[in-house]
């Protein structure tokens, strides 16, 4: 009956095929067909149509009265709303709090206090931060829009002003991230939102050359790294949401890494793998051990004897 009921609130939203359906609900496609036809039995005003734009439809004006969360759903969304509440900025700020005192205002007060203590002893860590991000609200509308703009951004070393189309917006790590094309860069790159400065709309105008009037210079080609690890290194790589999930372990106190490095990340790729001090030996390339070594032998000039 749960599915049944998903089922219905999925098609209020938008028409769906027998396999988007499938796929969502993780069941087999003969499984949506007999919920379909079970649909039916019961009276719902499901049709369907034919054609690549066509699937599952309901009938015009239907929907389902409003309903109630179980317990668990109510600890899902609640759970979420309070994850919110780690991020030093966000445009939901003032919703968040209002939706959650709206969902505590309705739950039966048993089912408040049976999620409450989950709640107390579950949450989602986020790193505090002191950045602000006032162009967030903004920036996600000319996402949504796939509108070009102009920004001043402000890098760990330069200033410099790019014409962008934004992509995505996510947040991690305690930072708001923005994944946008830059006809500057020739590529896809990941920007943090809070170092946006003075974003204008282009409003349809097309992007600026490249310096010189010139295509940006074809990429490089990526680095490959290995490297091994330490638990505590181990930790400290899973969180980088670049190549943490490469993250490996090949025996019982060992762990190992392993990816393609874009060139223009390589400066990333030292300052991390020194950071990891004795949590991390790189096995390959040479190079980049070398360029460690150097690292390292610069801090010892400056605090040795």
């Amino acid at each position: 009956m749960d599915r049944l009921v998903a089922i219905l609130l999925a098609l209020q939203q938008r028409p769906e095929t027998a396999q988007s359906l499938a796929d969502k609900f993780e069941v087999s496609k003969r499984t949506i067909l007999r919920d379909m036809q079970a649909l039916a039995e019961m009276g719902v005003p499901i049709y369907a149509e034919p054609g690549a734009s066509g699937g599952y439809r309901l009938m015009e004006g239907y929907r389902l009265p409003p309903l109630s969360l179980d317990s668990r759903e109510a600890l899902t969304v609640l759970f979420a709303l309070r994850a919110l509440e780690r991020l030093a900025d966000t445009p939901f700020r003032e919703a968040r709090w209002t939706a959650i005192d709206k969902i505590r205002a309705v739950l039966p007060k048993p089912m408040l206090e049976s999620i409450e203590p989950l709640l107390d002893r579950v949450g989602m860590e986020v790193p505090k931060r002191k950045v602000r991000t006032p162009h967030l609200p903004e920036l996600m509308e000319h996402a949504a829009a796939s509108r070009w703009i102009r920004v001043d951004y402000r890098s760990a070393s330069r200033r410099r002003r790019l014409e962008l189309l934004p992509r995505r917006i996510y947040a991690a790590h305690g930072f708001w991230y923005c994944e946008a094309y830059s006809p500057f860069h020739g590529e896809t790159r990941t920007f943090r939102v809070d170092r946006m400065e003075g974003i204008e709309p282009l409003d349809g105008r097309a992007p600026e050359e490249p310096p010189g009037g010139r295509a940006a210079p074809e990429p490089l080609p990526p680095v490959r790294i290995v490297a091994r690890l330490t638990y505590r290194g181990a930790l400290l790589a899973e969180q980088d949401e670049h190549i943490g999930g490469e993250v490996i372990q090949i025996a019982d106190d060992e762990w190992e890494v392993a990816f393609d490095c874009p060139a223009e990340e390589w400066n990333w790729a030292v300052r991390f793998f020194y950071a990891l001090g004795p949590d991390a030996e790189v096995r390959e390339p040479e190079r980049l051990r070398r360029e460690i070594a150097e690292m390292a032998r610069r801090v010892c000039e400056r605090y040795g004897p």
